[in-house]
């Protein structure tokens, strides 16, 4: 039995799973009726989450951010200990007080990044970075954390390929300017962006990695017809990408962390003549990722990619809890109600081998 094939017995044989408690390092949780109906199933499985700010209107200050966050811990069911970290959504005319207001507040713990017109809610996002110097100089110097949705939004730039473009026209010019500027590539998809961030040396920058680019390629996106729940921006991308993922997430680089981008759209605004972009995977996450390094054979290095990477890199501490994960096959549900509205969790109706217990 070679080395390859005995690690793969060993996982096999591997019957019951427990880890620090991880933490979702980019999700999605919306407000009103919907907060309440998703919350709960990322503070099942949860200690913190850095929270999305592309609300309407978007949380572009400090006191946003607060009333947001108090929205979210009255929305917590009875006795969980989630904790919310919040974030400011950047836009061309996000000042210097402001990102000194959110590091004083103690509760800020990112900006967020996107390019105007990237994704769901992303209109009044940043049109040009040179505008938003004076915020960034004094991120840098705050060592509060820029948080990118990278990709260009050049309509002649091909839909599979604007990641790689954000790298060239966006990503290295930033960095030579600010080197010291705290980066987190969020939700990463190429084989590109994987090398960048892994050879960044001892720049201040990582990455997190959705479950659903780690288990897919673009394939699925069209098996049996269109599938508008698998789709998702960035955009699935080749299985020569996703390979490129899976070998980053699992590689134990302390860069590499869990983000699941979770995003909950009613099942009528994706199946939809123009569907909204974004995968609900909060039901199921740490089950679905548990899966995708169960395929790669490590499972072994689970926990440090959910659990301790990202706290490391935001200088937070370490969860003191666990969770335990059962090797017992069950049926993702095909859609679940959310205050009134169906939403399809990926893979809805599948088998995943893992179950959170």
């Amino acid at each position: 039995m070679n080395a390859t094939t005995e690690q793969t017995s060993n996982q096999a044989a591997t019957r019951e799973l427990t880890l620090a408690r991880p933490d979702d390092w980019h999700l999605h949780l919306r407000d009103g009726a919907m907060l309440q109906a998703v919350l709960p199933h990322s503070a099942r499985q949860f200690g913190r989450a850095i929270v999305m700010p592309n609300l309407k209107p978007p949380v572009t200050t400090t006191e946003q951010a607060a009333a947001y966050r108090q929205r979210i811990l009255a929305a917590l069911p009875a006795g969980s200990r989630f904790e919310p970290l919040m974030t400011l959504y950047l836009t061309d005319n996000t000042s210097a007080d402001e990102i000194r207001r959110a590091c004083d507040a103690g509760f800020v713990h990112g900006v967020k990044l996107y390019p105007a017109g990237a994704t769901t809610n992303s209109d009044a996002g940043v049109t040009d970075l040179a505008k938003c110097d004076a915020a960034l100089a004094e991120m840098e110097a705050r060592g509060l954390p820029l948080l990118l949705h990278g990709e260009v939004t050049d309509a002649a730039v091909d839909v599979f390929d604007r990641e790689e473009a954000f790298i060239e026209r966006v990503l290295i010019p930033l960095r030579a300017r600010r080197p010291g500027l705290k980066v987190v590539f969020e939700h990463i998809t190429t084989r590109q962006a994987a090398q960048y961030v892994s050879e960044a040396g001892g720049a201040p920058i990582g990455a997190t990695i959705t479950a659903h680019h780690l288990l897919y390629n673009r394939n699925a996106i069209f098996t049996g017809g269109l599938r508008p729940h698998y789709y998702c921006l960035p955009v699935l991308k080749r299985e020569v990408h996703r390979q490129a993922l899976v070998a980053a997430a699992t590689s134990g680089n302390p860069r590499f962390f869990l983000g699941t981008d979770s995003a909950p759209h009613a099942k009528g605004l994706k199946e939809h003549a123009c569907g909204c972009a974004g995968c609900y995977t909060a039901l199921h996450a740490v089950e679905l990722y548990a899966q995708a390094f169960d395929e790669a054979g490590a499972l072994d290095r689970l926990e440090g990619f959910a659990s301790f990477h990202g706290a490391d890199f935001y200088g937070l501490p370490r969860s003191a809890e666990t969770i335990t994960l059962k090797r017992e096959a069950w049926t993702v549900p095909a859609e679940f109600d959310a205050a009134g509205t169906p939403i399809v969790p990926l893979g809805g109706g599948e088998a995943l081998a893992w179950r959170l217990g």
